[in-house]
C-alpha cells in the first residue's frame, strides 16, 4: 500500500465514524418526527386523565406532533407505569403520574411480592398540579358534616363502605391515614381508577371516597356529591366553605400531584424538549382554563425542583406505608 493511499483511506474512515457518532444528535434535532403516546395509568375521569388531557393538547401545539393519550388502568396505576418504566427511551411514550408512583414500590416491599416498577427507571420531567384530597360523600347522604359521618362510622365498624383507585394508591393512602388518626374502621372498595371508584359512589355502591378535587367538583357544583373535609393545610380556593381535617382536630395531611415522567435513559436533547413542551403547557391560557373550569389549577414544578420533591415524597411515603402495614 502506498504511502498516499494509506492516508486517503485513514481519512475516509475517521469521515465515516464523525458521520456515525453525530448521527443521534441528529436524529434527536428531529425529535418529535411522529405523535407521542402520554400514558395515563387510570381509566378516563380521573385527576391524572383530567391534567394530561389539556396538557397533552398544549404541549403537541408546541411540539407541533400530537401528544395522544391512552388510558391503562389497573393495580391502582401501577401496570401502566411499569409499561413506562419499562418503554424505549426515545420519547416517544410519556408518564402522567399521580403521587401512587412514590407508594407502590415500597408497598410491593411491605406485601412481599415481586416490585412492578422501581423509582430509578423513570425520570421526572415536570410537576403539573399538587391537591389535597377531599372526603366526599353522596349529596342525599344523611351526613351534612364530617362530625355526622365519623359519629357514624364509629358506631357502626365497617358498616360504611370507601371506594379508591386501587391498594395503595391516591384514593387509598388517605383513608388508611384518616382510619389510623381516628381509630376507626372502613371497608375498603378498590376500583381501576377514580372515574370508575366516583361513579360507584354516585350509584350507591359504596358510601364515600377521597380524591383530588378535579374528579369530583362537577358533581358537587351538579348537587350530587358533598365534601365534608380536606386533606390540606388551609381552604381550597374551589371550596372555601369545606374545612381541612387539621381545623376539625385531625393532624393528617395528603396532596396528590399529578406530574410527568420518561424512561431513564431518554436521551438528554429529548428530555429538554419535553421540559420546554412541559413548560409552554403550564403557561397556556387554554390549558390553565381547562384546569380551574375542572376545579384544581396549575402548581408548576420544573424537572430539578421536581426532581427534588419526588425524591422527598418517596421518603415520607415509604414511612407511611411501612407504619400502614399490609392492607386488604
Amino acid at each position: 500500500m502506498t504511502i498516499r493511499r494509506h492516508i486517503v483511506l485513514r481519512g475516509l474512515a475517521a469521515g465515516l465514524l464523525a458521520s456515525a457518532a453525530a448521527w443521534p444528535a441528529f436524529a434527536q434535532d428531529d425529535y418529535p418526527s411522529r405523535p407521542i403516546t402520554m400514558l395515563v395509568p387510570f381509566p378516563p375521569g380521573g385527576v391524572a386523565d383530567t391534567v394530561g388531557r389539556p396538557v397533552a393538547e398544549a404541549m403537541g401545539r408546541y411540539l407541533k406532533q400530537a401528544v395522544v393519550i391512552e388510558n391503562k388502568g389497573g393495580a391502582g396505576g401501577g401496570i401502566g407505569m411499569a409499561q413506562v418504566a419499562k418503554s424505549k427511551a426515545d420519547g416517544y411514550t410519556v408518564l402522567m403520574a399521580l403521587s401512587s408512583l412514590v407508594v407502590l414500590p415500597e408497598a410491593d416491599k411491605v406485601l412481599k411480592r415481586a416490585p412492578m416498577f422501581q423509582l430509578d427507571q423513570l425520570k421526572p420531567i415536570a410537576r403539573f398540579s399538587a391537591d389535597p384530597t377531599v372526603l366526599v360523600v353522596k349529596a342525599e347522604s344523611p351526613w351534612k358534616t364530617y362530625a355526622e359521618f365519623m359519629a357514624y362510622v364509629k358506631a357502626n365498624p365497617a358498616k360504611v363502605s370507601f371506594g379508591s383507585s386501587g391498594n395503595y394508591g391516591t384514593m387509598h393512602v388517605p383513608m388508611e391515614q384518616l382510619k389510623a388518626a381516628t381509630a376507626s374502621y372502613m371497608l375498603h372498595v378498590p376500583y381501576t381508577g377514580a372515574g370508575p371508584a366516583v361513579m360507584a359512589l354516585l350509584s350507591g355502591q359504596i358510601e364515600a371516597l377521597s380524591t383530588g378535587p378535579a374528579s369530583v367538583t362537577q358533581q358537587i357544583k351538579a348537587g350530587k356529591l358533598r365534601a365534608l373535609a380536606h386533606w390540606g393545610d388551609g381552604r381550597l380556593t374551589a371550596m372555601p366553605d369545606v374545612p381541612s381535617l387539621k381545623e376539625l382536630g385531625v393532624p393528617i395531611s395528603y396532596a396528590q400531584w399529578s406530574g410527568m415522567f420518561v424512561p431513564a435513559n431518554t436521551p438528554a436533547a429529548v428530555v429538554e424538549k419535553l421540559r420546554q413542551a412541559a413548560k409552554f403547557a403550564a403557561a397556556d391560557p387554554r390549558a390553565n382554563q381547562a384546569l380551574v373550569a375542572a376545579g384544581t389549577s396549575f402548581m408548576f414544578q420544573d424537572m430539578p425542583e421536581f426532581e427534588r420533591y419526588v425524591q422527598a415524597d418517596a421518603k415520607d411515603m415509604a414511612a407511611l406505608v411501612q407504619r400502614i402495614g399490609k392492607v386488604d
